[in-house]
């Protein structure tokens, strides 16, 4: 037993280590309330910050409402309901997360701003004065971002209409109630938990967008961070509007913890609520066909279409850099997929071989970067980088009295370090789930013959969770492709990703020349929510089918 306890104690202290290094950031953006308030933060708190808190719940309030009601709508429609073309729409309806907020919105921007095709061609055939809304607007960002993040209350709402099954509706309809009436007294409270997860979800996206809002001009807490940052020059009030947003951030995790919990219903099997009503015929079924088209058409076609249309028109200059725009991006993506992945492997083994409590709460805390907006991360991460550089210069400099420099903040380490904090939930999750699925008879049986813990991993353990850390290391790759505040923030000098390119290109009204680099970016994230979608929607298909 003593052989065995060593690994364990290095497994158990190396995930501390880790967790502990994960959160620091977290702490470093939490500390910055105890910093003194400065002439900026003064100057903000008396011109813009009440802006700022009214224009971030407006947004909030306004995506809730319309993705919300967006995506339960349609996955009501898809469950419930049996018209030409539901199973394709069932997944397709999720294709719309392939695109990042800012590609989507630019896109829009560009049609339908007052020098765009959409205003040129109205005012041709209504005259000059004719004028429509002003898509740089309050209403127009929430439209994008609700078009972008409508998917996260669709799935949580498909899974849980689903999950249902047709008891709860033909109890309904024994009672006499009608389709509208089934959905608003039975189907819809019961799902509301998971409803409110995935609007929740949404929400922390919103919350986290940059490019967007940025693009529309709309002040919110991410951008006053980037502009006080590099306008004002302040980090310190940078980090003090960077814990507002922190708080805002909590809020949402905690009501998504909360609603997560209060979710109770099983998994049903046999007939679905579809099978209890009759076939839609006629004008409800080409009512319903037209519904889900028009949505997935504007939201995910249309950008896709627009995009293709400007990338091969003739006479665009295409970045020069394209090239290495493309090697940048995809080696921060695999070294940072790799990282997360190893480290997230890391946590869920220790926790697996140790019932700790302590660990528990600590790997927790480390997986909040994942539901913190990236200038939040990289406000903690440049603060832990700079006094880190500082304490090791101070110390080299009173030893060998030669100046170092700052060696970490400002490289590619930083950056990679940024996405560690960012984006180790997603490596761990998947991995934890997987590991979670092996019997642990299978541990105690090695450990019975005197295997280490180590070779454990190696040799059977990392052969079964081959698709579970593939799983991880892709969503892991595409998120950092997409990721673009934190990598603003911290990137290497001359150092830019696609994601850097789409935001300066669209900030200077390059429509087209940002084409190429958004396609590309939409392109590697195509693949991973088609196979997710497809995976969810065959197991519960296959489910219904066995039972």
């Amino acid at each position: 037993m003593t052989s065995l306890a060593r690994p364990a104690s290095a497994w158990h202290i190396s995930a501390w280590l880790l967790a502990g290094l994960v959160s620091a950031p977290i702490a470093a953006v939490a500390l910055n309330l105890l910093l003194p308030r400065g002439d900026v933060w003064r100057h903000l708190a008396d011109t813009i910050l009440w802006e700022l808190t009214w224009n971030t719940a407006w947004l909030l309030a306004g995506v809730a409402v319309v993705s919300g009601t967006l995506g339960t709508a349609l996955a009501w429609l898809v469950v419930a309901h049996r018209f030409p073309g539901r199973r394709f729409f069932e997944w397709a309806l999720m294709l719309p997360l392939a695109i990042p907020a800012y590609v989507m919105g630019f896109v829009f921007v560009a049609l339908l701003e007052y020098a765009g095709p959409v205003q040129t061609t109205l005012r041709a055939a209504f005259g000059e004065t004719f004028r429509l809304f002003d898509v740089r607007s309050g209403w127009g960002l929430v439209g994008v971002l609700s078009l972008v993040l409508y998917p996260y209350p669709y799935l949580m709402a498909r899974s849980a209409f689903a999950s249902l099954g047709s008891a709860p509706v033909e109890a309904a309809r024994g009672l006499g109630l009608s389709p509208r009436q089934t959905f608003w007294r039975v189907a819809l409270p019961l799902a509301r938990p998971a409803i409110a997860v995935g609007v929740a979800l949404a929400l922390m996206e919103a919350l986290a967008d940059f490019g967007t809002v940025s693009l529309f001009d709309y002040r919110t807490y991410t951008v006053a961070i980037y502009r006080v940052w590099f306008g004002m020059f302040d980090r310190v009030a940078a980090g003090q509007l960077a814990v507002v947003l922190l708080l805002w951030a909590l809020a949402l995790l905690a009501l998504e913890r909360t609603q997560r919990g209060r979710r109770r219903y099983a998994q049903a099997h046999g007939r679905t609520a579809a099978d209890v009503w009759p076939r839609l015929a006629g004008t409800r079924a080409l009512a319903a066909t037209a519904c889900c088209t028009t949505v997935l058409g504007v939201a995910f076609v249309l950008p896709l279409a627009t995009l293709g249309w400007w990338a091969v028109t003739p006479g665009v200059t295409h970045p020069a850099s394209f090239r290495p725009l493309i090697m940048n991006s995809v080696v921060l993506a695999s070294v940072a997929a790799v990282l997360c992945v190893s480290a997230g492997l890391l946590l869920a083994y220790a926790r697996r071989r140790t019932h700790s409590k302590g660990l528990r709460f600590a790997t927790e805390i480390a997986g909040l970067g994942y539901a913190l907006p990236g200038s939040v991360v990289a406000v903690g991460v440049l603060a832990i980088l700079a006094g880190t550089d500082r304490a090791l210069a101070d110390l080299v400099l009173r030893i060998s009295g030669y100046d170092i420099g700052l060696l970490a903040t400002g490289t590619g380490l930083g950056l990679l370090f940024a996405y560690l904090v960012r984006f180790i939930a997603l490596g761990f999750h998947p991995t934890e789930a997987g590991l979670s699925s092996i019997p642990r008879s299978i541990d105690e049986c090695a450990a019975s013959l005197g295997t280490t813990p180590g070779r454990v991993v190696r040799e059977l353990h990392l052969p079964l969770l081959r698709a579970s850390l593939a799983a991880a290391g892709l969503l892991v790759f595409l998120d950092v492709m997409k990721e673009l505040p934190a990598t603003m923030l911290i990137r290497p000098m001359g150092w830019d990703t696609l994601a850097i390119a789409v935001w300066q290109m669209t900030s200077e009204s390059l429509w087209r020349e940002a084409a190429l680099p958004a396609l590309t970016i939409v392109a590697a994230g195509l693949p991973a929510v088609i196979c997710l979608t497809w995976l969810g929607t065959s197991r519960r298909t296959s489910g219904e089918t066995a039972s």
